[in-house]
């Protein structure tokens, strides 16, 4: 009986200590057809980056990251000024960069703006398993909710649209 009571008392140590951190996955809104690799946000782009900025305004924000594209830093500059903060950089599909997010941001709340392939990679990375395929060409109102204190393990998603 001691030693189950010495269980319990180490495992609720151990989850007090845990620390859950939110990841806000969403991909860049509606991106204009120009002949660049690297066009803006069309109308209804800047119109959807105004209602993330909406959707997000009463939680607590405590990073934001993008791609060095226009479209993606765009999605989410409404965010960050509402927030009064600025939007870091990262590179897609970098483990050792994701790593580093949730090594900084742990136990915080984090918004990753990217694209139809690397948004459903770092969902599928945090959580440990293959679950979210690229989203659609003209699919851009996607946001997955990821909760994790250990990528890997125990990750809970909610999916959105917005």
């Amino acid at each position: 009986m001691k030693y189950i009571f010495l269980f319990l008392v180490l495992l609720s140590f151990s989850i007090a200590e845990a620390q859950p951190t939110t990841f806000i996955l969403v991909r860049h809104a509606e991106k204009g057809n120009d002949v660049t690799k690297d066009p803006d946000l069309t109308d209804a782009g800047s119109q959807r980056a105004q209602v993330l900025a909406n959707m997000l305004k009463k939680t607590q924000v405590d990073a934001i990251y993008s791609t060095a594209y226009k479209r993606t830093r765009n999605t989410v500059t409404p965010l960050a000024t509402a927030k009064g903060l600025i939007v870091l950089p990262y590179e897609a599909f970098k483990t050792d960069e994701i790593d580093q997010i949730l090594k900084k941001h742990t136990g915080g709340t984090v918004v990753i703006a990217g694209h139809s392939n690397n948004i459903p990679w770092i969902g599928n990375y945090l959580t440990g398993k293959e679950t979210y395929k690229d989203f659609a060409d003209g699919d851009y109102d996607n946001v997955l909710i990821v909760t994790v204190v250990e990528k890997g393990r125990n990750a809970k998603v909610v999916w959105l649209s917005y």
